[in-house]
């Protein structure tokens, strides 16, 4: 009997963290982490799970986005789907009437990158694979077959892109093994973020090098005199050999961010994140020839594939984050990958928030494993927060991801979970329990 899409259910899940100022920034002060959260039913009762981080208010606008997708897939039949997810990516992102809304960017792109990415958390669960694993299994020709060229032909070509999977075939199974006996590097923002005290941003940074990091992230933009003290402090904490990277998360203009930065080059960061609008390509290029030899990385409010291809196009970033829900899924993430190994650009993912460490995980090691093929200047972000509220949650050893073993992209949510932070009736939002950090929330 043929499996069908019955449903996507949808939910509006979000986590208090503005109480102890977790995620905070200059950009996001009082954020709460969140999520669009579907989950796709089959008629023989299989499931599929995704998920589109948010920071709070607006997330019921991303629940109706996913919504206004809905139809699209359900009463599809799921053989066709978990066989060919590129099918439906290009179905969602182009369909004539929803891509007024982007056209690929923004909510609506992102909800499409929510179903795609379910989709293939179902794929991975039918074929018992975590979904590195299923990726990495997959052929030159079919991981070709699954990206959508149209606007990237001037700087990578399908052609291009067998030729450079091709050539990581031999190793395949020698890097495999080493992600299995080793890990993948981890870099930590968990001492950085703008709203903790200095007590606590030298205790975390003490204990993130205790625990194996050699690459630790700090939020600046809020105030020139506070970012010195506090890089002042980081560097004394973790001492000369510990890289520390900044994050302005967009806060300047272009001179600002040259400025600014200048004044904090003292310290030696490892590289500038979002220095500017993510936008602004040319704008990352003139920070980056003025700021060298530090780093500018940007990517975790890029947009699309295509914006990816002008920053590498224009010699605009050292490092590329990709972030798993930013885009249009699991497919358009695979373009990015190859884009940035086609120019040598070293990948280092944004985790930042509510489940994008367990889902962003897959696609880095994946890209070691069969499009990279080399672990050198890259780690992936971790925080240490709210892994307790999912199924399969990442583990860390030594500043380092283990692999993933259960299938799936270990998206799923505890159902506890998702019932109690359920927003705004569950009872982590209720009035007894958060309705104050509701109202700081609404006004924050």
């Amino acid at each position: 009997m043929t499996e069908f899409i019955s449903a996507v259910d949808t939910f509006d899940v979000r986590f208090p963290t503005s109480r102890h100022r977790d995620g905070s920034d200059a950009m996001n002060p009082f954020p709460d982490y969140s999520a669009a959260y579907l989950v796709l039913r089959t008629t023989a009762g299989a499931a599929g799970h995704g998920l589109v981080f948010t920071v709070g208010r607006g997330t019921e606008v991303q629940v109706a986005a996913v919504r206004a997708l809905a139809a699209l897939v359900v009463g599809e039949p799921v053989e066709e789907l978990v066989a060919d997810p590129g099918a439906l990516a290009r179905r969602l992102v182009g369909d004539s009437q929803i891509r007024w809304l982007g056209p690929e960017k923004g909510v609506v792109h992102m909800a499409a990158g929510g179903i795609v990415n379910a989709v293939w958390d179902l794929a991975a669960r039918r074929a018992g694979k975590p979904l590195w694993k299923l990726l990495a299994d997959l052929t030159p020709e079919q991981l070709v077959a699954q990206v959508d060229f149209r606007y990237l032909r001037d700087a990578l070509t399908e052609d291009e892109a067998l030729t450079l999977l091709n050539a990581g075939v031999p190793g395949r199974a020698e890097r495999e093994r080493l992600l299995r006996a080793e890990g993948y590097p981890a870099y930590t923002t968990t001492p950085g973020w703008l709203g903790y005290d200095d007590e606590k941003l030298v205790r975390l940074c003490r204990e993130a090098v205790d625990d194996g990091y050699d690459l630790i992230k700090l939020k600046v933009g809020g105030n020139l005199t506070d970012d010195v003290r506090r890089l002042e402090l980081a560097r004394q904490a973790v001492g000369p050999r510990v890289r520390l990277a900044v994050d302005a998360n967009q806060i300047w203009g272009v001179p600002e961010a040259i400025g600014w930065m200048e004044q904090l080059r003292g310290f030696d960061p490892y590289w500038i994140e979002e220095p500017t609008s993510p936008d602004d390509v040319l704008g990352h290029a003139v920070v980056r020839r003025a700021l060298a030899p530090i780093r500018v990385a940007t990517g975790e409010h890029v947009h699309n594939a295509v914006m990816f291809k002008q920053l590498l196009q224009a010699g605009a970033v050292d490092v590329v984050q990709i972030d798993a829900c930013r885009v249009g899924g699991v497919n358009e993430n695979l373009a990015i990958l190859l884009l940035a190994a086609k120019y040598g650009v070293p990948v280092c993912p944004h985790a930042g928030g509510v489940g994008l460490c367990e889902l962003v995980q897959h696609l880095a090691m994946f890209d070691f494993v069969a499009v990279s093929g080399t672990l050198d200047d890259r780690a992936i972000e971790y925080v240490d927060h709210l892994h307790e509220h999912f199924v399969d949650p990442v583990r860390i050893q030594r500043g380092r991801y283990l692999a993933p073993t259960a299938p799936g992209m270990s998206g799923e949510l505890i159902a506890e979970s998702l019932a109690a932070y359920r927003f705004p009736d569950g009872p982590q939002w209720s009035a007894a329990a958060g309705g104050a950090v509701a109202a700081a929330t609404a006004v924050g």
